[in-house]
């Protein structure tokens, strides 16, 4: 192509009006760079590529627009001024060598693209190369990248870094894992301000560490690091201890993460308590959203390596705070699968960051129990990756697996975790959740599993997993905190004993005080068991470990409320049962409580309240119970902050249960109980209370008692009916004297108002000639502990 000089047949073409106004009519010209408006007047020439301006007569001061990189029209076109080059660095992003001395400066535009800077898309180039370019010369102009639409190809190229807004549109990457790296990822968004080490005088040091603890809302020290986020690590305090053969040695500093507002406020609750610190980082916060919008990335599915030694990258990583990602999809090549033997970290992973959104993407797990051993990936493998991270929010996120596919999320140390209308295959947080939502989600195979504390609320969301949450025993199935589960629906899998909330550390150290929660409250819960109730096995609402106490002498705490309201179970006639609850002399609870054989001050409550339960039979001494006490006869209560609870069963029906050992309060209200074992030898340490409840006995055999309810301080019946038990599907009235608290015309034992006989029995006995004794009717109707046993034998 020849410069323009006007002497062509139509001489009023855009080439020509361009080459001849001068800078006097530039600003009419689309796309115009406001730093030509404001030049004094030059020669401005036009072309058709980035090639042949290369080959044009050209001058310092003159600009160029181009129409295209490779071709006019590729998306490519662009501004230049001819400038001399200065010394002989390096060439830049934008900058364009000539001959003689000169370059081609690009001129700082709205925003630039990838063609501008000569990505090819022909899928053999690699286009990273280009790309990175792109990004350079909009983060050093600060402005965005646009690039609407085009296919690339990524290959050897790491680390493109992101500093400003980019809109991806439909734009397509094509990412060979082949070359995924350790520690790199693809894509980096960074921030442009450093972190910083804060150094304290011992004075300072000495204050800020008194001040630094649960609770504290205001660090008046750290003032002038308002708008930051803060990490504090003491590598000396080691906590966290993993357990289990395969991670002996595993542990973490203790560690905090917060955000620090005006004047030293605190964003992020504090959990622990420190008596040093070996770093004190602050890591400054942009003062706007980066955000990425759009964009299709196929991957290879063939991360390199056969041999584990540490994680690869693959996709977006974000180092920077207020970064909002969405409206993306990721997957597999068409016709390739996922056959990487090495671990990923996540292809979106964030670290050390406050404030960050990834919303409307489609992702995948990656596989990692394939079928046979050979071809298992040796750790877990993730989609999203997230460590030190403080208010993340993840919404409307799909990434769903298969039983091969490893949890699509991994992380740790994590505050202020959000996740909002997504459907995962599973959410897991290792070490050190604090405060994680849950709403109008779906968790599929691989479930919710998580340790830490603060407030762990889920709502509307239904979970596909053996247990409804699990408490990671390898970090100590620990929560710190409260538990809200409100109007969720559970789906466990057949043929599996399965639990809504699954408590089960190891006997090991761990380093911090295990707790099970310090207040727990499940309310409208469906599960659904699946249509073949003689495959299902048990499902319990809550499970608890075998012991209470640890070798080394830590007590486990037990929640100071535990309350599940409203279980219903669809799909079969099975039900639940609700827990066992293993030597309560040795929990620990927040509240004091304390029993000397006059009174009873409980400091826990335990309630299931409307719960279906698994029809069971038999007594409760020679059967699974719903609810069982398992003491420790060997050790008696010896501690104020030993757990003494009240325990509240109310519209239970079918109810069998074994409480013997238990120092309680314990009430049934309307509900219906089969079998009852709350004294053995001796009475139960507490009392007993029952409000218009239904006694009938159910077994496929008879047995002498049914019911054991002696009880130290006293047992009462209010408004409760007695039925004739049911022994192998028939009514036997002949068991008069099988109920253990009264025999029929005989005695009556224990506190009663208005217990009455069941209209089954009063029918018998009319129909077979028999009565009612009227000094028997007299006992059911008002009998106090202290009147004489009457009849009784």
């Amino acid at each position: 192509m020849t410069k323009n000089n006007g002497q062509g047949r139509d001489k009023w073409s855009r080439r020509h009006v361009l080459t001849t106004l001068g800078l006097t009519g530039l600003a009419m010209a689309p796309g115009m760079p406001k730093a030509i408006e404001k030049s004094d007047n030059a020669t401005v020439i036009t072309c058709a590529t980035l090639g042949e301006l290369a080959n044009l007569e050209l001058k310092r001061g003159m600009v160029v627009q181009t129409l295209g990189y490779f071709q006019a029209g590729d998306g490519g076109a662009a501004w230049y001024r001819i400038e001399a080059q200065e010394g002989k660095g390096e060439m830049q992003a934008g900058i364009v060598p000539l001959t003689n001395g000169l370059i081609a400066l690009l001129l700082h535009n709205q925003a630039v693209n990838y063609k501008m800077f000569g990505a090819v898309g022909d899928g053999v180039h690699d286009d990273g190369l280009e790309i990175k370019r792109t990004h350079e010369y909009a983060n050093k102009h600060n402005i965005p990248v646009i690039n609407l639409r085009g296919e690339y190809w990524i290959k050897e190229t790491n680390g493109i870094a992101i500093r400003t807004n980019v809109t991806w549109g439909h734009t397509i990457f094509h990412i060979d894992e082949q070359f995924n790296v350790k520690g790199i990822g693809k894509f980096v968004v960074q921030s442009t301000k450093k972190k910083q080490e804060i150094s304290f005088n011992n004075e300072q040091k000495e204050k800020f560490l008194e001040a630094l603890k649960p609770g504290v809302r205001l660090l008046p020290q750290l003032a002038p690091y308002s708008n930051a986020l803060v990490n504090i690590r003491d590598n000396n305090d080691r906590i966290g201890f993993r357990a289990g053969a395969k991670f002996k040695g595993q542990s973490w500093a203790r560690e905090e993460l917060f955000y620090v507002e005006e004047h030293g406020c605190v964003v992020g609750d504090i959990a622990w308590e420190f008596k040093d610190f070996t770093s004190l980082t602050v890591y400054p916060c942009d003062d706007n959203y980066l955000v990425i919008d759009g964009g299709t990335f196929y991957l290879s599915g063939d991360s390199p390596g056969t041999v584990y030694n540490g994680y690869k990258s693959n996709g977006i990583v974000v180092n920077r705070s207020r970064t909002i990602i969405r409206n993306q999809w990721v997957g597999l090549e068409e016709g390739r699968h996922d056959v990487a033997i090495t671990p990923r970290t996540g292809f979106y992973t964030f670290s050390m960051v406050y404030d960050v959104t990834l919303e409307n993407v489609r992702l995948i797990p990656w596989e990692q129990n394939r079928e046979g051993t050979d071809r298992d990936v040796p750790a877990g493998t993730y989609g999203i990756s997230a460590g030190r991270m403080l208010n993340g929010t993840f919404r409307n996120v799909t990434a769903e697996g298969g039983p091969v596919h490893w949890g699509v999320f991994g992380t740790n140390l994590n505050k202020n975790f959000r996740i909002e209308r997504c459907k995962l295959n599973r959410v897991d947080v290792h070490f050190h959740c604090w405060n994680l939502c849950i709403t109008d989600s779906n968790i599929g195979y691989r479930g919710i599993s998580v340790t830490g504390g603060g407030e762990l609320l889920i709502k509307h969301t239904v979970c596909h997993n053996q247990s409804f949450v699990n408490f990671r025993r390898d970090f100590g199935s620990k929560w710190d905190g409260c538990i809200r589960i409100s109007n969720c629906r559970f789906v466990p899998p057949p043929l599996v004993s399965s639990t809504v909330l699954n408590f089960h550390p190891l006997d090991a150290e761990y380093r911090y005080p295990i707790s099970l929660g310090r207040s727990i409250r499940v309310e409208d819960l469906v599960i659904d068991l699946g249509p073949d109730s003689s495959s299902q096995r048990p499902c319990w609402l809550v499970n608890t470990p075998e012991m209470s106490r640890m070798s080394n002498g830590d007590h486990l705490i037990f929640p100071r409320e535990l309350v599940f309201r409203n279980v219903s179970v669809v799909g079969s006639k099975h039900g639940v049962r609700l827990m066992k609850l293993y030597k309560p002399q040795h929990y620990r609870v927040d509240l004091p409580g304390g029993y000397n054989e006059v009174q009873l001050h409980t400091n826990a409550q335990i309630r299931f309240e409307n719960i279906q339960l698994e029809i069971l039979k038999g007594t409760a001494c020679n059967t699974d119970a719903h609810l069982t006490v398992v003491p420790d006869y060997e050790q008696p209560y010896v501690h104020e902050y030993a757990l003494y609870p009240s325990i509240h069963i109310v519209d239970c029906k079918g109810f069998l249960g074994v409480l013997k050992g238990s120092v309680a309060e314990i009430l049934f209200s309307r509900s219906s109980i089969i079998s009852l074992e709350c004294g053995d030898t001796e009475a139960m340490q507490g009392s007993l209370f029952f409000q218009n409840c239904v006694f009938q006995p159910v077994a496929d055999t008879d047995t002498a008692k049914f019911y054991t309810l002696e009880a130290s301080l006293g047992t009462s019946f209010t408004n409760c009916v007695v039925h004739a038990p049911v022994i192998s599907g028939r009514r036997r009235y002949d068991l008069s004297d099988c109920y253990g608290f009264l025999a029929i015309n005989d005695y009556v034992l224990y506190n009663h108002v208005n217990t009455r006989l069941g209209r089954d029995i009063v029918n018998h006995l009319f129909a077979t000639g028999g009565t009612v004794h009227p000094d028997f009717v007299a006992k059911l109707k008002s009998h106090h502990e202290l009147e004489p046993f009457g009849a009784k034998k």
